[in-house]
């Protein structure tokens, strides 16, 4: 079995710390979302464990060894850091069969990662004529040449389709089933949140969280309940009543006749209204979103912000709703 293994690693550039004493490891079997703020550190981490920047201090492994120690390293370890890697004038067959001489990775697996990446029909045209998309499938066809047991992927949706996002979402979480270490960076929240299984999160290059992802979500967010009654007013009274502060859940401007109530759970409020013989037509927790929760760790780990920006709806926690 392979992992990553990140020790106390450090990376400063001049007066600036980019990593800063970061230490978690990437286990295999699982695909590891890898998320923070711009500027937090997460371009550079993957940078140094693929041996492209050296660090100040601390150590950066694959299966207990630096990468640049590894012998065909396309064998051990497949990554996308930059879709504009492949050189223009080449085709995308002549640039992956220049990567497998490389590495001594038989010819047959060019023709094998082309049709995994659905780019078999334009294999023979030149890279600069590639859309953004069609460069970031032949940047993952080259990092699975060489069928490694490690793949670390930048962003590997910018710039595909529907249909190319629902294929690396797949494919990771197929690599992920065989066993392989998957470590996935992204801004994107709610496509981690399909795929990924385990989060590190990062912010101005120390490590804020290493945790399951659902268990992330459930730390960060607070537990809320949709409810409604047939007896609207005697339902607000009652959560009142018991300390809570229910909110009105406006659908499209208009009372929708639920109310959502912060800090309680579905059997808490379950109890306390058939103890009072209310009828309760609708009782639903509301689930958080890996968004709402990673607003809520990073806020004060963001180095670069918009001034005057409005609160997304989904950042906002019940308890400042009410406030509201």
């Amino acid at each position: 079995m392979t992992r990553i293994d990140v020790l106390e690693l450090t990376k400063e550039y001049g007066s600036t710390r980019a990593v800063d004493r970061l230490s978690f490891a990437v286990e295999p079997g699982r695909v590891t979302g890898f998320l923070g703020p711009n500027g937090a550190g997460k371009s550079t981490t993957m940078r140094l464990v693929l041996g492209l920047d050296h660090p100040t201090s601390g150590t950066a492994t694959v299966g207990g060894r630096a990468y640049a120690a590894l012998g065909e390293p396309l064998r051990h370890v497949g990554a996308l850091l930059d879709p504009q890697a492949a050189h223009g004038s080449r085709t995308a067959r002549a640039h992956l069969r220049a990567l497998a001489a490389s590495n001594r990775i038989p010819a047959r697996r060019v023709d094998e990662v082309l049709d995994e990446a659905g780019l078999s029909a334009v294999a023979g045209r030149r890279v600069k004529s590639y859309s953004l998309g069609m460069r970031q499938r032949l940047g993952i066809a080259a990092a699975l040449l060489g069928d490694p047991a490690v793949l670390m992927l930048d962003e590997p949706s910018n710039g595909l389709d529907p249909e190319g996002i629902i294929w690396i979402r797949e494919l990771m979480r197929r690599l992920a089933r065989e066993g392989r270490t998957v470590l996935v960076s992204s801004h994107l929240m709610n496509e981690t949140a399909s795929f990924a299984d385990h989060l590190v999160v990062l912010g101005r290059g120390r490590l804020l969280a290493d945790t399951p992802m659902q268990e992330f979500i459930d730390t960060q967010v607070q537990p809320r309940v949709r409810v409604r009654s047939s007896d609207d007013a005697a339902l607000a009274a009652l959560l009142e009543g018991h300390g809570y502060r229910p909110v009105r859940e406006l659908d499209s401007g208009l009372d929708s006749g639920r109310w959502n109530v912060a800090d309680a759970r579905v059997e808490d409020i379950g109890r306390i209204t058939a103890r009072a013989g209310l009828p309760i037509l609708e009782l639903a927790a509301q689930e958080g979103t890996l968004e709402e929760a990673y607003l809520a760790l990073t806020a004060d780990a963001m180095e670069y912000t918009a001034r005057n920006a409005p609160p997304t709806e989904t950042a906002a926690s019940p308890r400042e709703e009410a406030r509201q």
